[in-house]
C-alpha cells in the first residue's frame, strides 16, 4: 500500500492519515496495513532486522526485548525503557525507537556494552541487550550514578546463568567519562517538529479485517467510539497484549490514545490528583513520592520499570482484575472516574464503579478520559498492602489498602478495601461500622478479622487457596494494628 496522506477531515482534527511514521536508531520509517498490528519486536526483528532485541517470554516479565522509546515532551526527545514484545507497533506512532545496535557511539560498544564484557556480565548473551539497554537509559538519565540506582534500573531484566553479581558490577565500572548523552547520539531537531506537526492528525488504518484508529483529539475520540461501540481501548497495553501473545486475542477494532494532546498530564487540583488517562505508573509515582508517600511504595513494586513506563493508571481501572494493585487505595480515598462521550462527560465515584466481574458503570460509547484521586486530610493515615510471593514482578494474592483517623487511641473514622478476595474489589462496610469509635486494641482488630471474613469470597487459585486467603484477610487487620501501635504509619499533614 503507498504511503499517502488521505485529505479527509475528521471532527477537530486536521488532516487524517492512514500509516504510522516513526524512526528506528535515528532512521525514518513509514508503516501501513497488516504490518502495523504486529507487536513491536516483530517489526524489529524480522522487519528491520535488528535481532539484538530478544523474545523470551512474550509476557513483559524477563525484559530480554527492552529498547528505548522516545516520545515528544515538552519539546524534547524523552526516552523510556519498556518491553517491545508486548507493546503492538501502532502504540510506538511518533516515536523513536532505539534497538541495542542503535546504542553504538562511534562505530564501536558502549561504556555498558564494554563494561559487560571487561566484567564478564554475560553467559549465554540472551539476556544481555535488555540489561544494556536499562542501563544506558539509566546512565544518560542520572547525574549521579549509585550501585542501588543500577539495581532499580535492571529491576526488570532476568538473567538465569550468569548471575547478577557481575552485571552490577558492570554498571559500577562504566566509563561515565565516555558516555555520549542520547541527544547527541541521535540530535532531536528533525524528530521534534515532525512529532509536533504529525500530532494533529488522526491515524487510521484498516487491514485485512482489522482496524485501528488512534485519534488527534478527545472530540474525534468520541465520535470513534460512538460509531464503533465495540472497540476495544488499548493505553499501556501491558496486560491485554499478553493475552494476544499468549491466548490469540484479536481484536477487530482498536483505538488507541497515544496521540492526544494533555491525557498524560498529572496536576493537583482541588484538594485532588488529576491523572489523564494516558498518564503512565512511572510518571504517577514520581509525581505522588513526596505528595502521598504510601501510594508512592505501592507503585515502586507494581510491575517492572518497563512495565510501568507503558501501564496507566486508567488501564488498571478498565482492566477490572480483582487483583490489581493501584483499586484498593482509589477505593479507601473515593477516587471519581471522568468519563466522555458525544454526549458529554460523566463523573462515576470508583466505589461505584465496578457492577460485577469486568462489567462497569460505563455505557458502550464512552470510555475514561481521566481519574480524580482526593488527597489525604490532614490528619488521616493511609496504609496500603500488596502480598505476593515475591517483592517485584509478580501478581498480588492478595490486596488491601486502609484510610483512618485517630481521636487520641480511638478510630474516629476508617475506609478499608480488599482486592483479591471476590470477582471485584471490595468495600468492608460491617468492618469499618464496627471499628468507628473503637479503641486501638488488638482485641478490637481480631473481632474486626472475623467481621472481615465473612464480608468476603476468595477462591482457590495459583496464587493462593481460599483459607489462606481468609487468614491473610484476619493477618492484615492484626498488622495494622502492630503498625499503628508501633507508631509505624505517619498523619498526613496537610
Amino acid at each position: 500500500m503507498p504511503y499517502h496522506m488521505q485529505h479527509c477531515l475528521i471532527g477537530l482534527a486536521g488532516y487524517m492519515r492512514d500509516y504510522l511514521h516513526l524512526f528506528v536508531n535515528g532512521q525514518e520509517h513509514k508503516v501501513s496495513g497488516s504490518e502495523a498490528f504486529q507487536p513491536l519486536s516483530t517489526f524489529l526483528r524480522w522487519g528491520l532486522g535488528k535481532t539484538g532485541t530478544k523474545i523470551v517470554c512474550e509476557e513483559g516479565d524477563c525484559g530480554a526485548c527492552t529498547v528505548l522509546v522516545g516520545k515528544l515532551k515538552d519539546g524534547k526527545i524523552d526516552y523510556q525503557p519498556i518491553n517491545s514484545c508486548i507493546q503492538l507497533l501502532y502504540q510506538a506512532d511518533l516515536s523513536h525507537i532505539i534497538t541495542v545496535e542503535g546504542l553504538k557511539q562511534n562505530g564501536h560498544l558502549n561504556p555498558v556494552q564494554d563494561a559487560m564484557v571487561e566484567c564478564h556480565g554475560t553467559q549465554c548473551g540472551f539476556c544481555t541487550p535488555g540489561f544494556v539497554v536499562a542501563m544506558c537509559e539509566y546512565f544518560d538519565r542520572s547525574k549521579s550514578p549509585c550501585a542501588q540506582g543500577i539495581k532499580d534500573s535492571v529491576t526488570g531484566n532476568l538473567c538465569r546463568c550468569t548471575g547478577y553479581e557481575p552485571i552490577i558490577k558492570a554498571g559500577l565500572n562504566v566509563d561515565l567519562t565516555s558516555i555520549v548523552p542520547l541527544s547527541e547520539l541521535y540530535p532531536p531537531s528533525e524528530m521534534v517538529k515532525l512529532f509536533a506537526e504529525k500530532r494533529k492528525e488522526s491515524v487510521l488504518i484498516k487491514a485485512e479485517g482489522k482496524t485501528v484508529f488512534l485519534p488527534a483529539t478527545l472530540a474525534d475520540a468520541s465520535k470513534f467510539k460512538s460509531e464503533n461501540q465495540d472497540a476495544i481501548i488499548i493505553a499501556g497495553g501491558t496486560d491485554v497484549c499478553v493475552v494476544m501473545n499468549k491466548r490469540a486475542y484479536a481484536p477487530n477494532v482498536v483505538m488507541n490514545f497515544c496521540n492526544i494532546d494533555g491525557l498524560s498530564e498529572i496536576k493537583i487540583g482541588d484538594g485532588r490528583i488529576h491523572v489523564g488517562a494516558t498518564a503512565t505508573l512511572a510518571k504517577l509515582e514520581s509525581f505522588v513520592k513526596d505528595k502521598v508517600p504510601e501510594f508512592f511504595d505501592l507503585l515502586w513494586v507494581f510491575g517492572s520499570p518497563q512495565i510501568r513506563n507503558a501501564g496507566t493508571l486508567a488501564g488498571n481501572i478498565a482492566n477490572a482484575s480483582p487483583i490489581a494493585d493501584t483499586p484498593p487505595f482509589l477505593f479507601v480515598m473515593d477516587a471519581v472516574i471522568n468519563l466522555v462521550s458525544t454526549k458529554g462527560s460523566r463523573q462515576v465515584r470508583i466505589n461505584d464503579f465496578y457492577k460485577g466481574y469486568k462489567r462497569f458503570d460505563m455505557n458502550k460509547d464512552e470510555f475514561i478520559s481521566s481519574v480524580e484521586i482526593p488527597l489525604p486530610a490532614k490528619g488521616e493515615m493511609v496504609r496500603l498492602y500488596k502480598v505476593s510471593r515475591r517483592k517485584h514482578l509478580d501478581i498480588s494474592t492478595n490486596t488491601a489498602a486502609f484510610k483512618f483517623k485517630l481521636n487520641g487511641n480511638k478510630i474516629e473514622d476508617i475506609a478499608i478495601a480488599y482486592g483479591g478476595v471476590a470477582a471485584v474489589i471490595l468495600r468492608l462496610p460491617k468492618t469499618e461500622d464496627f471499628l468507628k469509635g473503637k479503641q486501638v486494641d488488638l482485641d478490637v482488630f481480631q473481632k474486626a478479622a472475623d467481621i472481615a471474613v465473612s464480608e468476603i469470597t476468595p477462591i482457590s487459585d495459583v496464587r493462593g487457596s481460599r483459607e489462606f486467603r481468609l487468614q491473610l484477610a484476619k493477618n492484615l487487620l492484626s498488622k495494622l494494628y502492630y503498625e499503628i501501635t508501633e507508631g509505624r504509619i505517619a498523619a498526613c499533614q496537610q
